[in-house]
């Protein structure tokens, strides 16, 4: 069927002949897949440190269990390093958090002077960073 001269067709997005947007066209899907794994990488990423979070709150809990073991066989007092520890077999292996690095003990505590503070420096790693876990 021929078309008459006056007459307007209807096409599609795809059917039209616009030189201008056939780049972004092909570069929109490109960056779309960037923008994902970007995204992707971001949401791994603080993942991760949740993990290690979580995993560095259970070291704390087992090597708080030792501590006080300890103390109760030494008449309330606190081993002098946590090594001590590994060394009369309380713990199997020196305490490190997530991150590879050692805990703290420090006795008697800053926050209770009764008793002792178990600390890790975080994620950070800086000892007076807001990431500390207690």
């Amino acid at each position: 069927m021929a078309r008459r001269t006056g007459e307007k067709a209807i096409l599609f997005p795809w059917e039209r002949s616009d030189r201008l947007r056939l780049p972004w066209a092909r570069l929109l899907p490109i960056l779309a897949a960037l923008g994902m794994m970007s995204l992707l990488a971001l949401l791994g990423r603080r993942e991760r440190e949740r993990a290690g979070v979580r995993s560095t709150r259970a070291t704390l809990m087992v090597v708080r269990e030792a501590v006080d073991g300890y103390r109760a066989d030494h008449d309330g007092r606190c081993p002098d390093t946590l090594a001590r520890l590994r060394d009369e077999g309380t713990l199997r292996a020196a305490p490190v958090d997530a991150w590879g690095r050692p805990l703290r003990l420090t006795c008697p505590g800053r926050h209770n002077p009764d008793s002792y503070d178990l600390t890790s420096l975080g994620p950070s790693g800086d000892l007076r960073g807001l990431d500390r876990l207690e």
